[in-house]
């Protein structure tokens, strides 16, 4: 019995709290706002309902405009039902209980977060292990292609010098040329095979078509008599650096092609010379170079900003590391503009030529942290933009000009 008169008195409290607050809050509404002013009640009848309900809203209405009008009574009697609402033992139990109810949520949370996180950390790291597994059983080969040995020379030195290969070294020394191992040759984006490849031919050149191409990264290279045992004449001149479209010419009959490019990064280049002209670029970023003497003379125009896409589009092209003669990135195909949205050129050292970037149309270009020069003279301009460069935005900061030598042999 006296368990039944605690359940009793329990749900009239929670029955008083929640009808003290409920009061409270009709009250603060009504001191202000007369709800039934939206309810059409005063035509003769209400259908569905009959015509008796019509008088009892009116007499609702005329109450309410009574609390209306006598707000400044009613507004602090609502505020008082509503805070003996708030000051029952049942409110202020459940107040006091609602940050821990938080936080213990969100410590639920967290105890998933943890769980996943330690999940991915653990593939992550699994992943690193089996990486730099393979990184050691192929370093033999890797190393010898780092060295300039072409790959059958690097093939003839691992079988002579060893009688015992594991099968990873194996499988890359006898795999074919491919740009994504850095081979030299001739390359039609996107396929990663070479169209033409010589034991004597160390050029890395990437023709570019209709076919666009997402992502073109090459970085971590030497170029041209930059490094010891170099196939270019010390004397060679010319192009280390080509990358661009090609001029139109009538012997043999060639209509003009240009590089189209989304964002097209040079990052980190150390050239004899920078030459950039003939190009339209929306954004164009020149900052943090130094030069042997610069001639920045780019001319403000209208070029659109360009994106390349292409739906289903090739495979990203990527090679990292490697010893060439020369590298160009280009439009080889007649009347036919080379697509690529990001082509990123970083970190490439070269010597006994210049870099050229000439007939681009791109959305952002960025210069960026180059060494450009080598005769140690400010007076000739080591680092030039041409007036047939035209921008639509220029963002021009921190190069400076400082005297070079020629770039040391690696």
């Amino acid at each position: 019995m006296d368990m039944l008169k605690v359940k009793v008195l329990t749900v009239l409290a929670i029955a008083l709290t929640i009808s003290l607050i409920l009061v409270g809050i009709v009250g603060l509404i009504l001191s202000y706002l007369n709800p039934l002013n939206w309810i059409p009640y005063t035509v003769p009848c209400i259908d569905y309902v009959g015509c008796w309900i019509q008088p009892s809203l009116i007499y609702l209405s005329n109450v309410i405009e009574t609390l209306n009008a006598n707000w400044l009574i009613t507004l602090p009697m609502s505020l008082l039902l509503f805070s003996m609402g708030l000051l029952q033992p049942e409110s202020r139990r459940n107040i006091r209980a609602f940050p821990r109810k938080v936080i213990n949520a969100y410590r639920k949370v967290c105890k998933w977060r943890d769980w996943l996180f330690a999940k991915i950390e653990m593939l992550n790291s699994e992943s690193q292990k089996w990486r730099r597994a393979f990184n050691i059983l192929k370093s033999p080969y890797s190393f010898l292609r780092m060295m300039g040995l072409s790959p059958q020379m690097a093939i003839g030195l691992l079988v002579a010098g060893s009688t015992a290969t594991t099968a990873v070294t194996v499988n890359e020394v006898t795999q074919g040329r491919s740009f994504a191992n850095g081979d030299a040759g001739i390359y039609s984006a996107p396929l990663d095979t070479p169209v033409f490849a010589d034991q004597e031919y160390n050029t890395l050149r990437l023709d570019l078509g209709a076919t666009s191409v997402g992502n073109i990264t090459i970085e971590n290279i030497s170029l041209g008599t930059a490094y010891t045992g170099s196939a270019l004449p010390s004397t060679a001149g010319g192009n280390v650096i080509y990358v661009g479209g090609i001029p139109a010419s009538t012997d043999p009959t060639f209509n003009v092609t240009y590089l189209e490019v989304g964002h097209l990064i040079i990052d980190r280049w150390r050239c004899e010379r920078l030459d950039i002209s003939e190009s339209e670029v929306h954004k164009l970023i020149v900052h943090g170079n130094v030069s042997d003497g610069q001639s920045i003379s780019a001319v403000a125009g209208t070029p659109r900003d360009r994106g390349i896409n292409g739906g289903n589009r090739a495979d990203d092209m990527e090679t990292k590391g490697g010893l060439y003669d020369m590298l160009k990135v280009t439009a080889a195909s007649s009347g036919i503009n080379g697509k690529v949205d990001v082509l990123r050129l970083s970190n490439i050292y070269s010597k006994g030529g210049a870099c050229t970037l000439k007939l681009i149309k791109a959305g952002t270009m960025e210069i960026t942290l180059n060494e450009v020069g080598g005769d140690t003279s400010l007076a000739t301009k080591a680092f030039t933009i041409a007036t047939s460069v035209i921008y639509k935005s220029f963002v021009n900061t921190s190069n400076v000009e400082e005297s070079m030598t020629v770039p040391a042999a690696q």
